[in-house]
């Protein structure tokens, strides 16, 4: 799961990476929105004061040489600011649209960000629900079994299965106990009603070597065939697809315990059977991403 929590903080940091540019977006589109007001007041303004004058010259409410120089004063500086705003203004209004599109795309892609967000925190709340159902219906089935060889836990989305060595085979054989083969049907029960469960069934072993003679020479054998053995009893149950499973041996290479005692050495001496729900739909929304 942790590629798609990866995925899901990745999503959050882009979404806020974009409401901050869409942020300064806004703010300097509010800059240029103001800048070209102010162009567009300044030649209001004197384009008023302009044809006020000229109309106290027509009236004749002032002396007209005063009047023709302060209108010839007025259209130098309305000239100027139009010889020079007009540009401006221009440029300004191509950039405002320039950023408004930008703005705009931006608002579009977070929106999409922030759906993919939350589609994607759906599906693994999903996942996450599934798996503690999972459990629950695990844990329910294997009741008679719990505390007695065998415990059950969920661990980074998946439900793992621990049967312990006593409850499954005598020491250094494969052929599961009469016991152990009524755990795993029981549990087979289970899986074969929740088919987008997938199976990995791992053999462990302590570090205690073993010099077999037969097909079986060392713990590597040993953790194979166990975990085949477990295998092949699975599916006895004909509603589990054998494509649902994968069968693994570990050896003595992934000990719960570091101890050389032999309490730590017999934890160590276990089979596990992990379960994953099928994370396809997942898969498909980190592709697009």
């Amino acid at each position: 799961m942790k590629e798609f929590n990866d995925t899901k903080n990745r999503l959050n940091a882009e979404n806020e990476q974009l409401k901050q540019n869409k942020m300064e977006l806004e703010a300097a589109t509010t800059e240029l929105r103001g800048r070209v007001e102010q162009l567009s007041a300044q030649n209001e303004n004197l384009r008023k004061q302009l044809d006020e004058t000229l109309y106290e010259m027509n009236v004749g409410k002032r002396n007209n040489s005063a009047l023709e120089k302060e209108v010839a004063d007025l259209q130098r500086q309305l000239e100027a600011l139009n010889s020079g705003s007009s540009a401006e203004i221009e440029k300004l209004i191509n950039e405002l649209g320039s950023r408004e599109d930008k703005l705009r795309d931006a608002e579009k892609e977070l929106r999409e960000r922030n759906a993919k967000l939350i589609e994607l925190q759906n599906v693994l709340a999903q996942k996450d629900q599934a798996v503690k159902d999972l459990k629950d219906k695990v844990m329910k089935a294997l009741t008679g079994f719990n505390n007695n060889g065998l415990t059950v836990h969920e661990k980074n989305g998946k439900v793992y299965v621990s049967l312990e060595e006593k409850l499954l085979f005598k020491t250094g054989k494969w052929d599961v106990d009469p016991n152990g083969q009524k755990a795993i049907r029981e549990l087979s029960n289970v899986l074969a009603q929740n088919p987008d469960i997938n199976i990995m069934v791992e053999g462990h072993t302590d570090d205690v070597p073993m010099r077999g003679s037969g097909d079986v020479k060392d713990n590597w054998d040993l953790s194979v065939m166990r975990s085949t053995a477990v295998t092949k009893i699975l599916t006895q149950n004909s509603q589990i697809d054998p494509n649902r499973i994968i069968s693994a041996g570990r050896g003595e290479y992934l000990p719960l315990s570091s101890d050389k005692t032999p309490e730590g050495r017999q934890m160590n001496r276990r089979t596990e059977i992990i379960l994953t729900p099928n994370l396809d739909e997942l898969l498909k929304i980190i592709e697009v991403n």
